[in-house]
């Protein structure tokens, strides 16, 4: 008695199968295995919000509570500067002199620039 050739076909590819199936992990046997794998790359590697935009995003985020925190510490400073110009007139002076030139009118004011060379 001779096998078919449809007999022969079945036994290669079952063959070739099972060499194949060697290689796969036992858990990704199974359709439920391959479907979790296919979901986890799926939401790792294609999806809007993937692993590496997710990092970026964490990494945007932490510089930006850095600088939110640095303003907030500029903001106290400056707040606290403010209110020490508006309590003493002296210093208010000094400061509109200093900064923004201002004077009197019975007197002058000289900038003295340093030559560019």
């Amino acid at each position: 008695m001779e096998p078919s050739l449809a007999a022969l076909i079945a036994v290669q590819l079952h063959a070739m199968k099972e060499k194949v199936l060697r290689f796969v992990p036992g858990i990704l046997r199974n359709r439920y295995g391959a479907g979790l794998l296919a979901l986890l790359l799926w939401i790792g590697l294609f999806a809007d919000y993937d692993l590496y935009t997710m990092v970026k995003l964490r990494h945007q985020l932490g510089q930006m509570k850095a600088q939110r925190d640095r303003y907030a510490a500029d903001i106290a400073i400056t707040r606290e500067q403010l209110h020490e110009l508006n309590s003493d007139q002296a210093l208010l002076e000094k400061f509109a002199r200093e900064k923004y030139l201002m004077k009197r009118d019975n007197e002058d004011i000289f900038v003295l620039v340093p030559k560019a060379k």
